[in-house]
Formats: structure tokens, C-alpha cells, sequence
């Protein structure tokens, strides 16, 4: 698919989205970025040290950049599509933790 087409819905998008991450070190890194944001956040919940909600952004992208630019080889779709492409990030962790993605 290409990377200028313009997507009405995030069920046309996923399957773009998928193939941008066909690589299984980029998933994995995408996968450990997520998990780490979750605990990240909860952490900040239950010890109130709130200026760490910073940290999230660079945590979760941080893992999933490093992913795309030296594994995958190609631009993150959130730079183009940055809502669809959070959204991804979570539809794609729940597909690896329910076994419908290989991890």
C-alpha cells in the first residue's frame, strides 16, 4: 500500500500498518515499549511522582522508532498518521498478547 494514501477509517489503516511492521524485532520492540508505558503509568498512578507522565512519550516511541529506523528500515506511520497509528500500537499489542500476531 502506499505511504500517500489517505485512510477513512482505522480498519482500512490497520492492515497498512501491519505491513509496516513486518519485522519481528521491530514488533518485539513495539510490544516492549507498550508493556513499559502501561507499567510507567501505573507506577506514576500509585506514587503520584507525576512529572514522570513526560517520560511516557519517550518511553513508547523511543522502543518503536528504534524499531523502524534499525530494524524495519522504514518511517514510523506516526509522523504521517498520528492517530491511527497510536491506536495501532494498542490493536497490535492485544493481537501479540492474544496469539493472533507472532511475537
Amino acid at each position: 500500500m502506499a505511504t500517500n494514501q489517505e485512510f477513512t477509517s482505522f480498519s482500512e489503516f490497520y492492515p497498512f500498518y501491519l505491513g509496516e511492521h513486518q519485522n519481528q524485532t521491530c514488533r518485539r520492540l513495539h510490544v516492549i515499549g507498550s508493556l513499559s508505558v502501561l507499567s510507567l503509568l501505573m507506577y506514576i498512578l500509585v506514587t503520584q511522582h507525576f512529572m514522570m507522565f513526560l517520560l511516557l512519550p519517550v518511553l513508547g516511541y523511543g522502543f518503536a522508532w528504534v524499531g523502524h529506523f534499525f530494524f524495519e528500515h522504514n518511517k514510523p506511520a506516526t509522523f504521517k498518521y498520528p492517530f491511527y497509528s497510536f491506536v495501532g500500537d494498542w490493536v497490535m499489542l492485544k493481537d501479540v498478547l492474544t496469539g493472533k500476531i507472532k511475537f
